[in-house]
């Protein structure tokens, strides 16, 4: 079978009858794939469905299930009660509480002896120990708590039982670290249950072959894979998009998008129910803010969010569910494959920076494969008006920009050693032969391996000293054995790979009351330590909908009161950018090159194009335009790469680094999705025209070897990574029982570790683990290596008299986030009406 190829239905599968007269009562047929996955993973293939939303992925994934129990019945009386039955692992603690409540309906309506359960982090620890000891037969859960049980000394017996597993939405659990550690997970149940079958459940993916190896034990055979079988359902109702046509003028720049609240809440009063995505947290709470400004009809209007307290977002699922709400503004918390069936419009406020992450969102309304999802795009600026726009052309032929499954963690790897060695003695041929069973693992060395092990029992060469990393220990009979009981306790506490920035819990309090002795009221939910600490008492925030005074701060708490009439500072959560993919970034440089694709552009971004080729020039598909222009007392290099914050975050480092030793004195550079900006004292359009600034030597892919490695060496960023390494492989506990380390106190310590690794041991793993997690994620290099390459002979330099209409929102960014240089920390202080002046517009 080659990879495009789909596994045809199978016309054997027939329903027994109980399931059949079930399925007749609610008025439904069985679809054929329902029928095909029941057949053949009820059969022992491993499978993977992929199929667009509503077409009951979820009800076909546990159709074997069902059907298999339904079979067995109860258990005999004097007999071992069994284990679980089935196991389902979902991205988000959300998603499985929402698929335990749907479950329910068919076991209820048909009378099936099943008993259904949740384990995630919210589930009280009485709850998770009688779970261990009487295991539900259907128990639904996340990667992190399967870490938790296969590290259990009773692991063997929990899963001795286990038929199935089953991974809902697939394809966004295998691209991260969490999905490295569940590919290890899957290793290991195949090894406690040799029996058992794994099925992925699926959004459409560009390669769906990865997900079929992902999904089956690998061999070391790249020509011809293990890869599980695959059932593919076409067809499903094409999605009803629109980009917003908004009664005020589009804004430059920015991500709040203001000047469409208006049109969003009159969209809301049209409908029955509205989600609205967007991309931060900070987002969610400013746009929740303005709709509650102007909502005169006092519309039920929720929040959604990550940082908020765990029994809020189960007060707003429930309200959904119950249909009590008009609209919720979420961010990814509620993207996945949640079923709200009284959902008739999306609204995406900000550009979705992903052609799969916007067809997934969108899935949301109309949550049924025969019915047209309905989704409004509201573009934040006039650039994100044309990455809508190549969003809604990538969805209309259905392409597809999901990232690659990349090579596994060693960090990760250190955690599941540890967590293995916690679970029973491991002999170290039995365990390497079982990760490389994992796909992401399949290439790993044995001499990489061994280092893994090492550190987990030393630390590395440079701290084997110190008693407190010696975690296991080699015996006589050859076996690693953890070194003693309070190590087990430790992994237990500290286990997982999302490493959230350090967060502190609000607590209401009165007014004024800043004391440890004041009595607090309910905890809203957490924010960021760093934010915190840029306050002072006094300053007022927003969060959880409300505008809140910082009152001060008590052990791991801030205390905040109701601060009514206040003017609030905005949340700056970190985390949650998504960065640009390249199937859209690609598709914004096809649609400056085509006069015939921008002709769908809104008229005020027709004009602005329009006034960017006559002051300027429109860049060509594959080509880098430079401008260099004055502007008041500076001088600007503008350039368009379009790939991404993070590529052009990491090019401006590189970029103000070659300009300090060529004498051009940069003062700093700002950078978006679409374009960076340098400026600096010296007029760097003249030093281009004398050939004293060489743009082919600027812009070479030498910048990502020697230039790279100094920038690195200099720089907090890897100090940055290695952090979240050395939490992530236990090198630096975060948890105690009955305490936590401050984000500071974290901070120091591997701070610490890190000087002394690179000074002593600049080989050491985690060193290893912390450059690839840097080169992958915070610097994007293999994106800016290949955008380097593609502009290479194709640089166009356009000196300027002054700002162009392009440079316009890349400007405006400065002041609200830049990095400087070398010659100092101004800023330009200019006014934005002297910007637009210079193209005919008064203001922004």
């Amino acid at each position: 079978m080659n990879e495009t190829e789909t596994i045809p239905l199978s016309a054997a599968a027939v329903l027994p009858e109980r399931f059949a007269v079930w399925f007749k009562a609610k008025g439904w047929q069985p679809r054929p794939h329902q029928l095909s996955l029941l057949d053949r993973a009820g059969a022992g293939e491993d499978m993977l469905l992929i199929a667009p939303t509503g077409a009951g992925k979820t009800l076909a994934g546990f159709l074997p299930s069902l059907v298999d129990l339904a079979a067995r019945g109860k258990a005999k009386p004097g007999t071992r009660p069994p284990g679980i039955h089935t196991l389902y692992i979902s991205p988000l603690k959300a998603l499985a509480v929402d698929i335990a409540r749907n479950l329910e309906t068919p076991v209820t309506d048909m009378g099936l002896p099943v008993a259904i359960e949740t384990r995630t982090g919210d589930t009280p620890q009485a709850k998770r120990q009688r779970q261990k000891l009487r295991p539900p037969d259907i128990l639904l859960t996340t990667p992190e708590q399967l870490a938790l049980l296969i590290a259990g000394t009773d692991a063997d017996r929990f899963f001795a039982d286990l038929r199935y597993v089953i991974f809902d939405e697939l394809h966004s659990l295998v691209t991260s670290k969490r999905g490295h550690l569940l590919a290890l997970g899957l290793a290991r149940l195949r090894r406690l249950a040799p029996k058992m079958t794994a099925i992925g459940l699926s959004a459409t993916v560009s390669d769906p072959m990865e997900l079929q190896r992902w999904l089956k034990p690998q061999d070391g055979d790249e020509d011809d894979p293990p890869h599980a079988g695959l059932i593919t359902v076409a067809g499903g109702a094409r999605p009803e998009i629109t980009i917003l046509s908004a009664s005020e003028r589009i804004p430059w720049s920015g991500h709040s998008a203001r000047y469409a609240v208006a049109d969003v809440y009159g969209e809301l009063k049209r409908r029955t129910m509205t989600l609205i995505f967007v991309n931060t947290r900070s987002q969610a709470e400013l746009l929740f803010q303005e709709l509650w400004t102007i909502n005169e009809d006092n519309l039920p209007i929720a929040l959604h969010h990550g940082s908020l307290d765990a029994g809020q977002r189960r007060k707003v699922e429930a309200a959904m569910a119950a249909g009590r709400l008009r609209a919720v503004v979420a961010t990814s918390t509620l993207d996945l494959g949640i079923d709200w069936g009284d959902v008739d419009l999306v609204i995406h406020v900000g550009a979705p920076k992903g052609a799969s992450r916007l067809a997934q969102r969108i899935g949301r309304a109309n949550h049924r494969m025969d019915e047209p999802s309905r989704a409004i795009l509201v573009p934040a600026n006039r650039f994100e008006v044309m990455e809508c726009q190549a969003a809604l052309d990538a969805n209309y032929v259905g392409a597809q920009d999901t990232s690659p499954i990349g090579a596994g963690a060693l960090d990760v790897l250190a955690q599941h050693v540890l967590g293995m060695a916690c679970a029973a003695p491991f002999a170290a041929e039995a365990l390497f032969a079982e990760v490389i069973s994992a796909m992401p693992y399949r290439h790993l060395t044995r001499t990489t391996f061994e280092r893994v092990v090492d550190f987990v029992a030393t630390g590395g060469y440079a701290l084997r000293a110190y008693e407190r990393y010696a975690k296991i220990r080699r015996q006589k009979d050859g076996l690693w054995r953890i070194a003693n009981p309070e190590i087990a306790r430790q992994y237990r506490l500290n286990i997982g790979t999302i490493i959230e920035m350090p967060m502190l819990n609000i607590r209401m309090v009165k007014p004024g009351k800043r004391s440890a002795a004041a009595r607090g009221g309910p905890v809203l939910g957490q924010l960021e330590e760093y934010f915190v600490e840029g306050l002072t008492p006094g300053d007022t925030f927003l969060f959880a909908g409300k505008v809140l005074r910082f009152e001060g701060l008590r052990e791991n708490e801030c205390l905040a009161s109701a601060a009514y009439a206040a003017d609030p500072k905005i949340p700056a959560y970190a985390g949650g950018k998504f960065p640009l993919s390249t199937y859209l970034a690609d598709g914004v440089r096809a649609m400056l090159d085509d006069p015939a694709r921008r002709a769908v552009l809104p008229p005020a971004v027709r004009e602005w194009l329009r006034l960017q080729s006559e002051h300027s020039h429109l860049p060509k598909r594959d080509e880098l335009l430079i401008e260099t222009f004055p502007l008041a007392s500076r001088f600007y290099l503008v350039a368009y790469p379009f790939e991404g914050r993070l590529a052009h975050q990491t090019l401006g480092m590189l970029l103000t680094r070659r300009l300090e030793r060529l004498g051009a004195q940069p003062l700093g550079f700002v950078s978006t999705d679409y374009s960076i900006a340098v400026w600096g004292l010296e007029d760097l359009g003249a030093m281009i025209a004398a050939r004293s600034l060489r743009l082919a030597d600027l812009f070479d892919e030498d910048m990502l070897g020697d230039d790279l490695e100094a920038w690195l060496d200099e720089s907090f960023m890897l100090k940055r990574s290695f952090r979240n390494c050395a939490v992530i492989a236990g090198l630096i506990e975060r948890r105690h029982p009955g305490k936590e380390k401050s984000g500071r106190q974290v901070t120091v310590s591997t701070d610490l570790v890190y000087d002394v690794l690179r000074s002593h041991e600049p080989d050491h793993i985690l060193l290893e683990a912390t450059r690839a997690d840097a080169a992958a994620g915070l610097l994007d290099i293999a994106r800016l290596g290949a955008m380097l390459k593609r502009i290479k002979g194709h640089l166009s330099h356009y000196r300027l008299a002054r700002v162009s209409p392009l440079a316009i929102p890349v400007l405006l960014e400065i002041g609200r986030e830049s990095v400087n240089g070398g010659a100092g920390d101004q800023l330009l202080n200019e006014a934005v009406e002297d910007i637009l002046a210079a193209i005919g517009e008064t203001d922004a």
